[in-house]
């Protein structure tokens, strides 16, 4: 894993001088397996990669042109490190199952390895020093120069999910789930605007349940720093064929519609509050 460059672990699309003060993270849609990783994988099924966030970054295609704002995406998959785990590990949400920051088993249970091919403590840290730490430096440096331009920062953390999920959740989720962190990672007053965008939506929505965000959303979310942060969970029904792991044009027409609104509700928000 040392011989990743920056080009390996992560890519920013957006003008250099952003129009708006928003920065949108893509954690998992990555799909980029190091060969020494890959051929240590327990079989095809796991080689498919099903835990991806299939197409959020397509999701989000009209925030660097049409917004102005920021896009960074992940390359490597989330097999490889997990973005969105704390780097020392420990649970997000307390008593629930969880995967961690390297995963070694899918959301499905199956085993990522082959038996006794798993990262041991000295490769798990290195991936979290050449692929975690360089996405998390950046994110932090983004929203710091957003700041200093506009006088605040919006980040605004983009997700997808199977609509069913069983070894976490029962029943099928909702569309829409924005996280966050219990009201801690941005001011109520955000929330309570993309809320109402997604209300206006018909499409079905959750707040902070069964997703409050990640641990993305609650690091970089500090709004006494004047830095807002808020996690969108999306059920992947709502834009693709789950099964055949394929883009809807149909479907994601109206629910890119939904999230735009959303987003849009963010900046429009922040903009009244802060100025």
């Amino acid at each position: 894993m040392t011989n990743l460059t920056e080009a390996d672990v992560y890519r920013i699309e957006g003008p250099d001088v952003p129009r708006i003060p928003l920065l949108v993270s893509v954690p998992h849609a990555g799909t980029r397996v190091p060969e020494r990783v890959a051929g240590r994988f327990a079989d095809d099924a796991v080689r498919t990669l099903p835990d991806t966030d299939w197409f959020v970054d397509r999701i989000y295609d009209f925030v660097p042109g049409e917004l102005g704002g920021r896009l960074i995406v992940a390359e490597q998959s989330r097999f490889v490190v997990d973005l969105n785990r704390p780097a020392e590990g420990g649970a997000l949400y307390p008593g629930r199952d969880e995967t961690s920051v390297v995963p070694v088993d899918t959301f499905g249970g199956r085993p990522i390895y082959r038996a006794g091919e798993a990262p041991d403590g000295d490769e798990c840290a290195a991936r979290i020093e050449t692929c975690w730490r360089p996405y998390h430096a950046r994110l932090h440096a983004e929203l710091d120069a957003l700041r200093e331009r506009f006088g605040y920062a919006l980040l605004w953390d983009g997700h997808s999910i199977v609509s069913r999920a069983p070894r976490f959740f029962e029943g099928e989720l909702p569309l829409l789930m924005l996280g966050d962190a219990e009201g801690a990672s941005a001011d109520p007053a955000l929330s309570d605007a993309v809320l109402a965008a997604f209300e206006a939506s018909g499409l079905s929505f959750g707040h902070n349940r069964p997703f409050k965000g990640g641990y993305i959303t609650r690091s970089c979310g500090r709004p006494a720093e004047r830095i807002h942060a808020l996690q969108l969970e999306t059920s992947q029904r709502g834009y693709m064929d789950e099964d055949g792991r394929a883009w809807d044009e149909a479907k994601a027409a109206r629910f890119r519609v939904a999230v735009r609104a959303g987003l849009e509700a963010f900046v429009a928000a922040a903009a009244r509050l802060f100025r």
